[in-house]
C-alpha cells in the first residue's frame, strides 16, 4: 500500500470524526501496524464492521484510532487566547495534525466501568488529550513507577497490550515513534520545556506557550510522516 503521509482524513469521512469515520485512516492503520512485534508473534490487524481487531491465543483486542495532535481548536480551554491568535494560526495546526503522523491506535474497550485510554488521556487534568505527556506514563509503566494513567494502563486489556511489546523501546519503535525520545529512551521530548512532566496545568496558558506547543507538536508529526513514509516505501520494494 502506498500511504500518503500529505492526506486529510477529514476529507473522507462525512464531516464526522475521522477516527470513526474515515476508512482511508483505518486501512492506513491496518497496513501500517500488521507486522512482527518485539514477542515474535505478527500482530494481525482485522477490520470487522468498521472496527479494528487483533487476535492472539484466546485474547482479543478491538481497537480506536485516536488523534495524537490536539490543537484545542474551538474548546473553552483555550477561549481566551482567541484575541491573541488568529484562526489561521489554529487552523494550520489542526489541518497538519490531521494527516496520519497525528495518529495511533489504543484498545478500545472499557473493563468493569473504567475508561478506555483514549477517554482517560482526555479527562484526566494532567495530561489534557496531550499525547506527549501520555507516553510519558507509558514509559513510567513499563518501569512500574507512579503516574496519572495508572489505573486505566493497569486493567487486564491494556496490560496485556503493552505487554505486546516487551518494553518502552518496543513500543516506541513499533508505532515508530522515535523522534519523540532521546537516543537512550529514558526520556520524552516533551512538546513544551517542562521540568516537571505532571506539575501545573497542561494546557498553554498564554499565546507564547501555545505557539510552543503547536511547533513542537507538528514537527513531531512533520518527523513521524517521514518516518512513516520511508518505512511504507521499503516495506513495499
Amino acid at each position: 500500500m502506498e500511504i500518503d503521509t500529505s492526506f486529510d482524513f477529514r476529507s473522507d469521512s462525512n464531516g464526522k470524526d475521522p477516527d470513526a469515520y474515515s476508512p482511508t485512516l483505518r486501512s492506513y492503520h491496518r497496513f501500517l501496524w500488521s507486522k512482527q512485534l518485539p514477542i515474535g508473534e505478527r500482530f494481525e490487524i482485522e477490520e470487522i464492521n468498521s472496527t479494528l481487531i487483533y487476535r492472539f491465543n484466546m485474547q482479543t483486542l478491538k481497537f480506536g484510532s485516536d488523534s495524537i495532535s490536539n490543537s484545542y481548536i474551538g474548546t473553552k480551554k483555550i477561549a481566551h487566547l482567541n484575541s491573541q491568535i488568529n484562526q489561521a494560526e489554529f487552523e494550520e495546526f489542526r489541518d497538519k495534525g490531521s494527516t496520519i503522523g497525528g495518529y495511533l491506535i489504543f484498545p478500545s474497550e472499557r473493563e468493569g466501568g473504567g475508561m478506555t485510554i483514549n477517554g482517560a488521556r482526555g479527562f484526566n487534568r494532567k495530561i489534557a488529550d496531550r499525547f506527549d505527556l501520555t507516553l510519558e506514563c507509558i514509559r513510567l509503566h513499563y518501569q512500574r513507577l507512579e503516574h496519572p494513567l495508572e489505573n486505566t494502563f493497569g486493567s487486564p486489556i491494556n496490560n496485556f497490550f503493552f505487554s505486546l511489546f516487551k518494553d518502552f523501546q518496543g513500543y516506541v519503535d513499533f508505532f515508530l515513534l522515535q523522534d519523540l525520545v532521546d537516543n537512550s529512551y529514558e526520556r520524552v521530548n516533551f512538546f513544551t520545556a517542562a521540568k516537571n512532566a505532571f506539575a501545573g496545568s497542561p494546557i498553554p496558558d498564554t499565546a507564547a506557550e501555545y505557539r510552543e506547543y503547536k511547533m513542537g507538536t507538528l514537527e513531531f508529526v512533520r518527523r513521524r510522516n517521514q518516518r512513516i513514509r520511508e518505512w511504507s516505501v521499503n516495506e513495499t520494494s
